[in-house]
């Protein structure tokens, strides 16, 4: 019988990408999801019954356990912005991640993938950060082996980053950028999956790695970056950190007051903490090449999806050829 993975999160940027990669394996797919209604497009990644979402709230011990019932291998995905509700960092950052580490040692799973994050640190500058780095402890004191993955900025055609300044770009003479001078280093998502795909089929040693692309450089030359690839031109405006502050704290104040009908989807509090620390490779840290990958630079991969922020869109390039035609 084929193996069977359980992927917590497996309909979400990268858990997606992961779960098509160990479909093509031949691997029988389990995605526990919150919502599997919404998960349904997971399915055609193989063939029929291959894909399978199903409900899993992690908070809960029982419907951890459920989920893995018969996994070789477990890879937790889940991860979230907001300090608000019942599924908030520490619940699933910290709480979870443990949860689901326990759970599988267990239920004697053979191997563990856990995606954390560049910046993880129990004493680090923001929540975000401090819930990862308690949530790789928890991971490790429940399954000693696992493989623990710490990308950066991760980028491909779902991202909620470089989409959302693509599509700022569409309005106004100025893009305010936060963060400006803080370094990243993304990653493309597919090559983060194929770092858990590979510790999924046991080609990783048990640690932590750490995933960049192949560049380093400033969000804000990110942007500018991106500004031409979607043939935009726009003055940026780096926003000062108390600035940024207000602005989250009336979109985090907003949240609070509507009882959560307003939802804080652009920037919160916390997020412009976590914007305000480079955010790349530690120095000797192992990374994608020491796994055998090579990581993808953003220009082979930005222009597939970034077309539809252009002026005319798919037709940009036509009237750009077009318009050097001599009469």
């Amino acid at each position: 019988m084929s193996k069977l993975v359980t992927i917590y999160g497996g309909s979400g940027f990268l858990g997606r990408y992961i779960a098509r990669r160990l479909a093509k394996q031949g691997w029988r797919v389990r995605a526990a999801v919150r919502r599997p209604n919404e998960a349904l497009f997971l399915k055609p990644y193989g063939v029929v019954g291959q894909v399978e979402p199903i409900f899993c709230n992690i908070r809960d011990d029982a419907s951890v356990a459920a989920a893995m019932q018969g996994a070789d291998v477990v890879i937790n995905c889940v991860g979230v912005g907001g300090t608000y509700g019942k599924n908030n960092m520490d619940a699933v950052h910290i709480d979870g991640a443990g949860r689901i580490a326990r759970i599988a040692a267990e239920q004697g799973v053979a191997r563990m993938v856990h995606v954390s994050a560049i910046g993880a640190d129990a004493e680090g500058p923001s929540a975000y950060y401090q819930t990862k780095g308690k949530g790789e402890e928890a991971v490790k004191a429940g399954f000693a082996e696992a493989v623990i993955l710490r990308p950066s900025l991760m980028f491909g055609p779902e991202d909620g980053f470089i989409n959302l300044y693509a599509s700022m770009a569409r309005f106004g003479p100025f893009l305010p950028v936060i963060g400006a001078e803080t370094r990243v280093q993304p990653v493309f998502v597919d090559d983060v999956a194929a770092a858990a795909e590979k510790a999924a089929l046991g080609e990783v040693e048990a640690g932590t790695y750490e995933l960049g692309g192949p560049e380093v450089l400033t969000i804000r030359a990110l942007v500018e970056k991106v500004l031409g690839i979607i043939r935009r031109k726009k003055i940026i405006i780096p926003q000062p950190a108390f600035v940024a502050r207000l602005m989250a704290g009336s979109l985090d104040m907003a949240q609070t007051v509507t009882g959560g009908l307003f939802t804080n989807s652009l920037i919160n509090r916390d997020q412009v903490k976590s914007l305000g620390v480079d955010n790349v490779v530690a120095e000797g840290a192992s990374g994608l090449e020491s796994i055998g990958i090579t990581p993808t630079p953003m220009e082979a991969e930005l222009p597939d999806y970034m077309w539809k922020y252009r002026p005319s869109g798919q037709y940009d390039a036509i009237k750009e050829s077009a318009g050097k035609l001599k009469a």
